[in-house]
């Protein structure tokens, strides 16, 4: 399941609320961390993960994302608006733990 605000873009007291978070179903959470991911043990593990680096990389796509848009309605060149593109597909091939 994915949770998205109710405004297209949500602001919190200090920064861009993350525009979507997923939601994880026991089986898929089974699937990625083994058998045992429900032990006590292994969700404080679990929970102690630091998601910052990944939320920082939703907004950053969104934002590129936004600005591709604005570029486009503004009838900009489309080298231009490619340039968000481009930096989107950039920012997505930087390391990033796949079980976040």
């Amino acid at each position: 399941m994915v949770v998205k605000p109710m405004s297209f873009t949500a602001q919190s007291p200090r920064t861009m609320v993350q525009p979507a978070i997923k939601r994880r179903g026991p089986e898929y959470l089974r699937i990625i961390y083994g058998p045992d991911y429900n032990m006590p043990h292994n969700i404080d593990r679990v929970r102690r993960r630091s998601l910052r680096g990944k939320q920082n990389a939703a907004l950053r796509e969104f934002a590129l994302g936004i600005e591709g848009l604005e570029r486009f309605v503004r009838d900009e060149p489309l080298h231009l608006v490619h340039r968000c593109a481009f930096a989107v597909m950039a920012l997505e091939t930087q390391p990033m733990d796949p079980r976040l």
